[in-house]
């Protein structure tokens, strides 16, 4: 089997192709465009394609495996412990002789390749976040400005604090126009985004039964489908509350054991939902007698709300987990069970030693 290395470049990629005993068979660069690589790739004969992830990484790689080819997408933090940059030599044909070499030698790990169509939930969920997040910063350009005159900005929706500005500080909305025109481009946006979304998850059937775990709606029911694509890739809950980066750091060594705060490794806007999730879920009156929530808020209670939260956020994600990999609905018996109170003298102790690590989770 050959081997063929590709390090991807925005304009053009450099290809270093390998026989199964390290001998290079080709070496050329290549413009990075689906038609290019399809034609190269279709060509070959059945081989290991390897590339690094990147922008362009998942499509190449399901290029390569429609052409027939076995295909490694490597994670570039993998890479320098591979050599690629090694003593301080970096160049795009280094690195393809450098990852076609090692593939030559071991048999080198794949991170997870999305399907198409995650892939493109993945680029719509992002443009929603961006366009929210233009939103937000632009909101508080106005509360900034209110706050120079002596004014304050109401507690309302972006749509509600503009009306209100118009019909009240009419002044402060002539300053603010350009900005507050900007704001109502982006609420028709995020609005459109939103109803795209809503169909979407109307006709998906997992999404659906997500929805039934307490604070998860539409944005958190696509974007968890989003960030695991398949479920069966996760050995069980736990795997994925470290993927998300919900669990605890750990800085052990010999009979010194340390835990920090949580690890946030993965994807942040997955976690970013999910706490948002769990705060909507822990002050709902709707579930104020679910076994989980009264769990968190025992955690609460011990260990403070915001702790709180974040622990729940963990649960709640392997809970989805199960969910999704059972075929299964929200079952409130089997969510969570109430944690009895410890002992006062135990909490103190236990207070004083995670004070420095507010984010951190109980084990």
């Amino acid at each position: 089997m050959e081997h063929i290395a590709i390090d991807l470049g925005a304009k053009e990629s450099q290809i270093c192709v390998r026989s199964a005993d390290g001998e290079i068979l080709e070496e050329r660069r290549i413009a990075t465009r689906p038609e290019k690589l399809r034609r190269y790739l279709v060509g070959r004969p059945k081989s290991r394609v390897i590339v690094e992830t990147g922008a362009e990484a998942f499509w190449v790689a399901e290029i390569a495996r429609e052409c027939g080819h076995d295909v490694r997408v490597v994670a570039s933090m993998l890479a320098p412990s591979l050599g690629v940059g090694r003593r301080g030599l970096k160049s795009d044909l280094r690195d393809a002789r450098v990852l076609s070499e090692t593939s030559c030698r071991v048999d080198l790990p794949s991170v997870h390749i999305p399907r198409v169509e995650t892939r493109r939930l993945q680029s719509r969920l992002a443009m929603r976040e961006a366009l929210v997040r233009n939103r937000t910063q632009l909101l508080n350009v106005v509360r900034g400005y209110l706050r120079t005159i002596g004014e304050r900005a109401p507690k309302r929706t972006a749509e509600g604090l503009i009306v209100e500005l118009r019909e009240k500080l009419a002044y402060a909305a002539e300053q603010l126009q350009p900005v507050l025109e900007s704001i109502e481009v982006l609420n028709r946006s995020v609005k459109t985004f939103d109803e795209e979304l809503k169909r979407l998850a109307s006709k998906d059937e997992l999404a659906k039964r997500l929805q039934t775990a307490p604070g998860v709606g539409v944005v958190t029911s696509l974007r968890y489908m989003a960030t695991l694509d398949v479920a069966n890739r996760f050995a069980n809950g736990a795997a994925v509350g470290s993927y998300l980066g919900l669990v605890p750091s750990d800085h052990s060594s010999g009979q010194s054991q340390r835990r920090g705060s949580i690890t946030k490794a993965g994807s942040p806007a997955m976690r970013a939902v999910l706490v948002q999730a769990s705060w909507a879920a822990l002050l709902s009156r709707r579930h104020r007698n679910d076994p989980m929530m009264i769990w968190a808020r025992e955690v609460a209670r011990r260990r403070g709300k915001k702790i709180a939260v974040v622990a729940l956020a963990r649960k709640l994600s392997g809970i989805l987990f199960a969910m999704w990999r059972d075929g299964t609905d929200y079952d409130a018996t089997r969510a969570a069970k109430v944690i009895p109170a410890a002992p006062r003298r135990l909490v103190l102790n236990e207070d004083s030693r995670r004070s420095r690590h507010p984010e951190s989770v109980p084990a």
